[in-house]
Order: C-alpha cells, then sequence, then structure tokens
C-alpha cells in the first residue's frame, strides 16, 4: 500500500512540475484559450555580433513573429566609465585594459615628475657648508640665478682633543663671497644645531630672519647674551601652512613636523626650477605630547604637485621601524615618580620642552615643588610658558635657595647636565661644589637623555660620580627613558611616499647615515641616478632634466672660546694639541757670532716628553746638537734668529722623532752677541 501511494505522489509531482515549466514558458489567451508561445528575452552577451546571430537563431525557432517591430542590434561599444569600453572582444579584454589604466594612475601618482617644467632653463644650487659628515652644525645655502637664502646656523661640539675649544661653528666665507645675493635666514626649528653660530654670522653680516615663534625667540635670547638685541627688529615671525614670498624669486611655506623641540618645521622653497622640500630633523610622531602630529596633508600636497628635489634627516637611517612617540616616557616617568621617597633631580637636554613638561607634571602630580636649576634650562623654559606653548601654575615653581625649607619627598629638581658637561649644574652637584644641592644617597636621579656621539666618556664619568655619591641613577635600566627625535626607518619611506621627489640628496648625519638614507630612497622609487650624497662644500646643481656637482667651496670649522665669545685660531689649536698629545721642548741658548760657540750652557725644559729622569740626558744631547748646528750653519744665518731659531727647530725634531718617536713642540730662543 506504501509503494502505491509512493508512485501516485511521485505522478502527481512530474504533472505538476510539467504545468508548472509550461506556465512559464507559455501565456494563455483569453480570448481562444489556447497556448500562445512567449518570445523569450534574449540572453545578455557582450558581443554585438553575438547577439545577432542569437536572434536570427530565435525567429527560426518561433512560429510567430513579435507584434512589436525588431530593433536593430546596437553595434556601438557600451561604456562602463569614460576610459573602459566593453568591447566585443570579452571580459577578459576588458579587464586587462583596466589593469592598464589603472596600472598607469598608479604610476602618474608615484611618479608625478612630469608635472614639472622640462623646458625651463632654470636652476637651483644647493651647497651645505656645515651637518655632513658629523652630528650638528647645520648649515645650507639654496641659491636661483639672482639671489639666494641660508638655511639654518648652527653650531657643533667639539671632540675631546680640541682643548680650550667650546663649540664650533661653520666656516663662512662662501657667504661672505655672495653677500649680495642673500635675502633672508630660514629656521628649521630651535636646537642648538641649528641656531646656535647666529650671533657669530649677525656679528659680521645681517639678513631678515624668518622662522616660527619659539625659535625666533631662542635666537633673541642669544643676541641679549651677545649685546646684539637691535638684531630683533630683523625678526619675521611666519604663519605655519602659509606660503610667503621672500625676495623676487623664492616662495617659501613652512609645515609642522614633529621632533624633539616644539614648533619644529619642514619648509618648501618655490623657485622657477621646481619644488625643493627640505624636512630639517623630524620624525612622524602620529599621538605626539601637544597633540600636534607631522603635517603629512601637506606633505603629500607636493608630492602630487611635483617636487624637483629634497634633502632630508638622515640621523637614524639605521634604526628599524618607526621612533617611539615623546609620550613613551610619561609611563616610566610614572613609576619613578610613585616609588621615590627621596628628592628627584631629572637631567635632559633643556630645548626638549615637552619631555621637561612631563616630567614636571608628574612631579605636581605626586605633590612636589618644582625646582629648575641650570642657566639654558631656566632660560627654555621661561621661553616656553611665556610664549604660551605649556602651561603650569607659577606657585608650584621655588627658587634653589628655598629647597632646604621642604622635605626631601615634596622636591623635583630639573636640571642641565645629562652630557656629562663639567660645568654643568647636575656635575656640580654630584662632586659637591654646587651652592644649594648637593647630591644624597635617597636622590632618584633620572637621565633622560641619549649620549651625543663623543659624550659617551663624560657621561660615564657623571653617573659614576651619581653613584659614588650613593643616589639611584635610572638611564639605560629604563628602555622608554628617552626617544629619539629623528626618524627611523619607517618614517623616512613615509616622508619620501608622501614627497615623491625626483632627486634626494640625504643630508644632517655622518656619511654612513646618509649612505644608508640613499638606499631607503631608492628602495622608495627614487632612481638610482638621482640620489647623491653630498659632502661640505659640494655644490650641486638641480635643474627638472639633471643633477650634477658643479664645484666645491670653501667649508670647515671656526673653533670659539665661549667664555669669552671670540674665535681662536686654527693653528693655535693645533699647538694645544701638539702639546697635549706630543709634549713641548723649550731651547734657550746663547751663543758667540764671530767663533759659533755657546756662550754658555744652554737651558732645557720639556713637559710631557720625558721623565724627569731623562732631563739631564736630553739636555746633553741638545748641546752636543747646537754645537754641529753652529758649526754647519750659514754666516749669513746669524744676522737673521728667527731664522737661526726655525733651523734649530728642524734639526731639533728630526733628532727627537728618531731616537724618541714623537713630534714635541719645539720653543728654541736664541741670543746672538
Amino acid at each position: 500500500m506504501e509503494e502505491i501511494n509512493k508512485e501516485e505522489i511521485s505522478k502527481n509531482n512530474e504533472i505538476k512540475t510539467s504545468e508548472t515549466r509550461e506556465e512559464l514558458s507559455s501565456t494563455v489567451s483569453p480570448e481562444k484559450k489556447e497556448f500562445i508561445p512567449r518570445t523569450p528575452r534574449p540572453p545578455r552577451v557582450q558581443n554585438p555580433k553575438e547577439n545577432v546571430e542569437n536572434g536570427a537563431a530565435l525567429e527560426q525557432s518561433v512560429e510567430k513573429k513579435p507584434p512589436f517591430k525588431k530593433k536593430k542590434p546596437n553595434n556601438k561599444p557600451r561604456f562602463i566609465s569614460k576610459d573602459l569600453p566593453i568591447t566585443g572582444d570579452g571580459w577578459t579584454n576588458d579587464l586587462k585594459k583596466a589593469y592598464m589604466i589603472n596600472e598607469k594612475i598608479h604610476k602618474d601618482r608615484l611618479n608625478p615628475h612630469y608635472k614639472l617644467n622640462l623646458n625651463t632653463n632654470a636652476k637651483l644650487r644647493i651647497t651645505p657648508l656645515g651637518g655632513l659628515n658629523e652630528i650638528g652644525g647645520n648649515m645650507m645655502v639654496v641659491e636661483t640665478e639672482n639671489e639666494a637664502i641660508i638655511v639654518d646656523v648652527g653650531m657643533s661640539f667639539p671632540d675631546e682633543n680640541m682643548h680650550g675649544v667650546d663649540i664650533l661653528i661653520p666656516d663662512f666665507t662662501y657667504l661672505r663671497e655672495i653677500k649680495d645675493k642673500i635675502v633672508a635666514v630660514i629656521i628649521t626649528h630651535g636646537h642648538e644645531d641649528h641656531i646656535g653660530a647666529m650671533p657669530y654670522l649677525f656679528k659680521e653680516m645681517q639678513f631678515p630672519i624668518y622662522g616660527s615663534p619659539l625659535p625666533l625667540e631662542m635666537i633673541g635670547s642669544k643676541f641679549d647674551e651677545h649685546k646684539m638685541r637691535e638684531h630683533r627688529a630683523l625678526f619675521r615671525a611666519i604663519s605655519k601652512r602659509t606660503p610667503i614670498k621672500i625676495g623676487n624669486e623664492f616662495e617659501i611655506e613652512w609645515m609642522h613636523v614633529t621632533h624633539s623641540i616644539i614648533d619644529s618645521s619642514c619648509i618648501a622653497i618655490k623657485t622657477a626650477a621646481g619644488t625643493m622640500i627640505h624636512t630639517g630633523d623630524f620624525k612622524i610622531d602620529h599621538t605626539p605630547y601637544d597633540g600636534f602630529p607631522t603635517d603629512i596633508h601637506r606633505l603629500a600636497h607636493y608630492g602630487e604637485e611635483g617636487v624637483l628635489v629634497m634633502t632630508s634627516d638622515s640621523t637614524n637611517s639605521h634604526s628599524p621601524g618607526f621612533t617611539k612617540t615623546e609620550k613613551a616616557v610619561g609611563p616610566t616617568f610614572e613609576r619613578i615618580f610613585s616609588t621615590s621617597t627621596g628628592r628627584v633631580i631629572m637631567s635632559t637636554f633643556s630645548s626638549n620642552i615637552h619631555r621637561v613638561a612631563q616630567a614636571i607634571e608628574k612631579g605636581i602630580k605626586y605633590g612636589r615643588k618644582i625646582c629648575v636649576i641650570g642657566r639654558s634650562m631656566e632660560k627654555n623654559l621661561d621661553i616656553a610658558m611665556t610664549l604660551g606653548y605649556i602651561k603650569f601654575p607659577k606657585d608650584q615653581f621655588i627658587e634653589a635657595h628655598e629647597i632646604n625649607k621642604y622635605v626631601d619627598k615634596e622636591i623635583m629638581i630639573v636640571t642641565t647636565g645629562s652630557q656629562g658637561e663639567s660645568m654643568s649644574a647636575l656635575y656640580r652637584m654630584a662632586i659637591h661644589e654646587h651652592r644649594h644641592v648637593k647630591i644624597k644617597p635617597e636622590d632618584q636621579i633620572i637621565l633622560s637623555a641619549k649620549a651625543i656621539p663623543g659624550n659617551e666618556g663624560s657621561v660615564s664619568e657623571i653617573i659614576n660620580h651619581l653613584l659614588k655619591a650613593g643616589a639611584k641613577v635610572a638611564y639605560q635600566d629604563y628602555t622608554d627613558i628617552h626617544v629619539s627625535g629623528h626618524a627611523a626607518q619607517e618614517e623616512q619611506k613615509l616622508m619620501l611616499r608622501l614627497v615623491k621627489p625626483k632627486f634626494f640628496l640625504p643630508v644632517h648625519g655622518e656619511y654612513n647615515h646618509a649612505l644608508k638614507h640613499g638606499e631607503t630612497g631608492v628602495d622608495c622609487g627614487v632612481l638610482e641616478r638621482n640620489v647623491y650624497v653630498m659632502a661640505d662644500g659640494e655644490q650641486i646643481e638641480v635643474n627638472p632634466k639633471y643633477l650634477k656637482k658643479v664645484k666645491s667651496v670653501k667649508s670647515g670649522k671656526v673653533y670659539i672660546d665661549n667664555q669669552l665669545n671670540h674665535k681662536i685660531s686654527d693653528d693655535v689649536v693645533i699647538d694645544r694639541q701638539t702639546m697635549a698629545k706630543e709634549g713641548i721642548v723649550m731651547i734657550i741658548a746663547q751663543i758667540n757670532e764671530n767663533d759659533r760657540t755657546l756662550a754658555t750652557k744652554p737651558k732645557v725644559a720639556t713637559f710631557g716628553f720625558i721623565s724627569d729622569k731623562q732631563d739631564r740626558f736630553f739636555t746633553n744631547e741638545v748641546e752636543e746638537i747646537l754645537n754641529t748646528f753652529l758649526l754647519n750653519a750659514k754666516p749669513g744665518i746669524f744676522k737673521n734668529s728667527r731664522i737661526l731659531e726655525d733651523e734649530l727647530r728642524k734639526v731639533v725634531r728630526k733628532h727627537c722623532v728618531r731616537k724618541y718617536k714623537k713630534y714635541p713642540m719645539i720653543v728654541p730662543t736664541i741670543f746672538v752677541q
């Protein structure tokens, strides 16, 4: 019974299915009550020829023609967009064409150099006078045919062999040669290696100074120290994102970038030859302490317009990834302040206002009064607060002489000396020479700075002094106690991709830094032949069609004694180095011109050359040398004591080199009678 029912149900389903199919393919005429086949809709095909063939096949299969007039097939290609026709070759060819169109779009956006004027004969000349093959001392000249601008005027620090030298400044010889062409000094930010040499330049020549408020006021403070306050009248405060016409041939725009000092800028220099982007020192911090990230939108704007050449910061070109945000030090400060029971003494670069602000913020949070010690720290913090970059209640600050009125856990000291400078406040505290503060075992020291190359020894020395005094020192044992202000590789790549320069000149750093940055530029699409690693004094000429070196100009360093604010000549520094390394030999002798003999036994004194025990033997050697020298000397030489001393100096030096393997300074004094 169940089998019969299943068969009947199956038959009924087949009948219903058949009827349904007929209903879907037929139309019932209400008059004749008979089925009239319905003309099926032709399938959607892309090839017009196939449309015609399918239509003909349908006509043959239909007994009666449809009541409407057949339309002619549309053989015109349809368009899914303005540039992408749907042809009769099928979707595959259309997709290939779409790919080719998109590939061209990609190439155009990555290389907008077709927008550069290849017909122009205008050219741009770039001459670095400092900041290459070194850290610091940044200075660059940018020239057109008739005008020139100076970008930054920085100083650098001497190495340990430059005795008595406080700072180094660039050689201004080339600036003297083109003085009449210079229309302005352009400042990117307020670090010493970008503005430190301004007073020394302006003692010789003066030009309008363009920059944002903080670096201008820092320069003004230097002018005040050098008794040059009248030069403040040359300040021209700029507004970022607003191009300014400078001279007749430059249009310059300042764009905000993040760095280890607030109010830093990248600059766009527009000329008849094309646009030059100079990044200055930068990093791309998306979460900066003040909430103002790098203006990548404005950089991208210039990249879309087409950039002729870019010069960019190479300092951290060997560092992979991204540089950490400045806010990363905040949690580290929080941990230190929350566990410290004695005084907290924080030292960092005086220009790193945001670092100082974060430390002060934690100090106030934990109920500590803030004492700022160190002239540069006091000055920079005062400038930042006066201009409104940071804001703290003034009643939270105390003077150094008021520290003893409070218990240790209520005191926080912000000071200079993170580089181990022997005259800094922290150093004097560590060796108990500071008038108001001496390091105690309960003190917590925070060194929130990395040693500048060349300062490693002095930083190690001050840490040793602090530890010997019993203090706890937070330095390299905390990962985030210091973060760099310079872009790492991924940030450099982002800058290159945003700006998309035709020519790329890595700057700011040692040769290996610039070379690595150049490799990164090639990885980011700059042609290898369009990357050039410059040296100080090289003049590079750029036009939309070429980049080439045209000449070298005089460059180098000038030594400055900061105590007296005057220059030290090269020969003085060389003499000091010789005396420090090889020692000095002083000879006083009286001779008879007639018989060419010594009138008395010569007096010989040495310092740093040989031991005291050897002095007597060396004096005898010098006496023998003198006797031989006098017998063999030309007769006319005795008439000129200076020539006589020079000849004797050569003879004694040869003896010192041959026997003692040293090159001491020889100072002979000869009296002829």
